[in-house]
């Protein structure tokens, strides 16, 4: 089953309009059914739950939407009451962000591996011009939320989803089996998206994901790297103005645009985030010259040929990184996404990268120099393991897809679990379709 051929059917908002693929894909799936502004209560000035982003040792994001000119602002403690409270802003010093759909706060100086607690608030902003505001007072969420920073003495495990494409019922399993889990951290490993050209329709996908899970990571962290859908559509290029960026802190200024690629410790575990970008070469024709994924890719190469050197991966005993198009895929007929200039090959089935030969030759020396274990990876829209061989010595694992298969066992939603259990790291295989697990390895 080609993995673009998606259930074009009713979801839980109705059946949807399909958009134009080039030659040789599917339509993508039914449009977001995402709670658009005009649908939003009225009168509220807070109209969604918390999303909490990028996290790390010591800082967290945390994103929610307004119905209006707000400035939003999140106050943290330590303690369950709230006692000695501190509160952060939206925009950091100088100028406050005003936005009348987004409140964005960065949370920094937390301790490393240490439970708090938060709520949001906003003030509502009539702004009429450089001399003609006012605030009209603040609205306050009055649930408290919670989280646990991350740092070599954190505990808990990691989960990694991928390939919603903002199909509603593979979300509701997901969630619930993530729900069910509690993880440290998900790893949100691309194509969350199928395109988004609005705003309203990447609300839809990242704030309002199902409805019955509004409040989805508002005690659980999520960590999201770009799938090739993620980077098409008008609005994916300002996706960081809803999913944040990561602390510009984490990188040198070279790498100032790598704001999804991290380093991050979980315990004994070194958590490593890469974007492997479009599935596409930069010549292919149906990308009108717009798309640089050469040079981006080269300068992850860079960004992780340092990464692999800091305290953070070189003292751990685990190591497992994560990217949505696979690294490798020995199987006959499968594209590699290097074939010049539109991707077209007789003697591939696809004009679409299967997997990254230019990564793999750029990050797998570098894998192997760190002693990464396990590769992560998704794009494919079903499980499979690849063992190490001679020259590769890390694994990889694809995550499952947006559909469920009859017949065809490793077409299922998948939540892959790590943890470090009895000195090991034991990665478990959920399928999300009927709570079964499917895989299990132990990586010593």
């Amino acid at each position: 089953m080609n993995r673009r051929e998606f259930i074009v059917g009713a979801v839980a908002s109705g059946a949807a309009a399909t958009v134009a693929a080039p030659k040789g894909e599917k339509p993508a799936a039914p449009k977001a059914e995402g709670m658009t502004k005009a649908a939003e209560p009225s009168g509220k000035l807070i109209v969604s739950a918390p999303v909490l982003q990028n996290a790390a040792e010591t800082s967290m994001g945390v994103m929610f939407i307004v119905s209006a000119d707000a400035s939003g602002w999140v106050e943290y403690s330590k303690s369950p009451d709230m006692k000695n409270a501190k509160r952060a802003y939206s925009g950091g010093h100088g100028l406050m962000e005003v936005n009348d759909r987004v409140a964005r706060i960065r949370l920094r100086g937390l301790e490393p591996a240490t439970k708090y607690y938060y709520r949001i608030g906003a003030d509502r902003i009539e702004f009429n011009g450089g001399y003609k505001m006012k605030n009209l007072g603040p609205e306050v969420d009055s649930k408290i939320h919670s989280f646990t920073t991350l740092g070599e003495a954190a505990g808990g495990s990691f989960c990694v989803i991928n390939d919603t494409h903002d199909r509603k019922p593979i979300l509701d399993m997901v969630l619930t089996k993530i729900k069910e889990i509690k993880p440290s951290v998900v790893v949100w490993n691309g194509d969350a998206s199928n395109t988004s050209e609005t705003i309203d329709t990447a609300l839809g996908i990242f704030v309002y994901p199902h409805p019955d899970h509004h409040e989805y990571a508002s005690d659980t962290p999520y960590m999201f790297l770009n799938g090739n859908h993620d980077f098409r559509g008008r609005f994916n290029r300002s996706l960081d103005t809803l999913m944040m960026f990561r602390e510009f802190t984490e990188r040198r200024p070279e790498f100032a645009e790598l704001g999804r690629n991290f380093v991050q410790r979980l315990g004994d575990i070194a958590l490593i985030g890469l974007d492997t970008g479009e599935d596409k070469l930069d010549t292919n024709k149906h990308f009108a010259g717009i798309f640089r994924m050469k040079e981006y890719r080269e300068l992850q190469t860079r960004w992780l040929a340092e990464a692999i050197e800091t305290p953070a991966v070189k003292t751990a005993k685990f190591k497992v990184a994560f990217c949505h198009i696979p690294l490798e895929d020995s199987r006959p007929g499968q594209n590699p996404g290097d074939i010049a200039p539109d991707d077209e090959s007789p003697q591939y089935k696809n004009n679409w990268a299967s997997w990254q030969r230019t990564c793999a030759r750029m990050w797998g020396p570098l894998f192997e120099k760190a002693g990464v274990q396990l590769l992560i990876c998704a794009h494919q829209h079903y499980v499979r393991f690849s063992p190490p061989v001679p020259g590769r010595s890390w694994a990889q694992l694809v995550g499952g897809g947006c559909d469920v298969v009859p017949g065809k066992e490793q077409y299922y939603p998948s939540v892959i679990q790590g943890r470090v259990a009895d000195g090991k790291l034991v990665v478990t295989v959920h399928n999300a379709s009927n709570g079964k697990i499917t895989f299990e390895k132990a990586f010593s």
